[in-house]
């Protein structure tokens, strides 16, 4: 897939198949992947001629998962691109007493049913708020989706609370210019097709940089320091996906107690929107596994 939509001016660098086009001008810009890529992870070079590959003894990507009916979605299949190991915890099985984060290229952090407060009865949402505080300060590529995005700002002391209607199904996102130079967001907008699952919202982390808001939803994505971002939209969602939640019995009886949505709707409108998120949602997830992929190919 070509990311045409981000800036005209580019450089080229091609990986088992998609092709990154990164801005010139970009401060960010990620000259030492690119001659790691060259002499580490690329099979061919634009002209199909091979090039000399290595295995570079790589670090994982932790996953935390909060449910088994909220997978990585097309998570998956961008890191296993990136031939970048993962390392999941199904904390709704088990807890761990810590998370190797000082070994570890990245942490994404899904969705989930339950509200970041529902403490008491979800006990790994507490132990959560701290390995992100760590994160942070680590400085660790973190992604926060849904729950994930709110968990990141309970974790930077705001409060997370029900929002004035429950978003579920397809909207529309407006990227702002503070995304103009992003790492992940750079190139994209002004308006973004998403997929929708959530009834919460959040205020801003103080010192943090919106990227993107919606009509119903103000905070749609932001960055914390130079690491973390939290989505409130489900940028992993495939078109099987959506269908498994919206065949879900927790997921469908809550949709049922909506009355400016449905299951047949969103079914409706699927195959027309699905190209337009997987334009945006693909190249966002690509551009934080290369960053995962630079970080664990190098020394922190």
């Amino acid at each position: 897939m070509l990311y045409g939509r981000c800036t005209p001016h580019v450089s080229t660098v091609w990986l088992d198949g998609p092709c990154l086009r990164f801005p010139h001008h970009a401060k960010w810009k990620l000259g030492r992947a690119e001659r790691l890529i060259n002499s580490q992870r690329v099979v061919t070079n634009c002209h199909g001629e091979p090039l000399e590959q290595r295995s570079p003894t790589l670090k994982p990507v932790i996953v935390l998962r909060h449910a088994p009916e909220v997978p990585l979605g097309s998570l998956e299949q961008v890191f296993s691109r990136w031939q970048i190991p993962q390392l999941p915890f199904d904390l709704f099985v088990q807890t761990p007493k810590a998370i190797p984060l000082k070994d570890a290229a990245g942490i994404v952090i899904l969705g989930g049913p339950m509200n970041v407060d529902e403490v008491e009865t979800y006990p790994f949402l507490r132990a959560e708020l701290d390995w992100i505080c760590q994160a942070v300060d680590r400085e660790v590529p973190l992604l926060g989706i849904c729950l994930g995005a709110q968990l990141l700002a309970k974790a930077m002391g705001k409060p997370v609370y029900r929002n004035r209607i429950k978003e579920i199904g397809w909207h529309q996102i407006e990227v702002l210019p503070a995304a103009r130079d992003d790492r992940l967001f750079h190139g994209r907008g002004p308006i973004e097709t998403v997929f929708q699952w959530h009834g919460d919202t959040f205020d801003l982390p103080d010192g943090a940089v919106q990227l993107a808001r919606g009509a119903t939803c103000i905070h749609q994505a932001f960055r914390v320091g130079r690491s973390a971002y939290g989505v409130q939209f489900h940028v992993e969602m495939t078109p099987e996906l959506i269908e498994d939640w919206l065949c879900d019995p927790h997921f469908s009886a809550e949709l049922a107690e909506l009355d400016h949505v449905d299951a047949a709707s969103i079914r409706a409108q699927t195959p027309q929107r699905i190209a337009a998120m997987n334009d945006f949602s693909q190249c966002l997830l690509d551009r934080f596994a290369q960053w995962c992929w630079e970080a664990s190919t190098s020394s922190r």
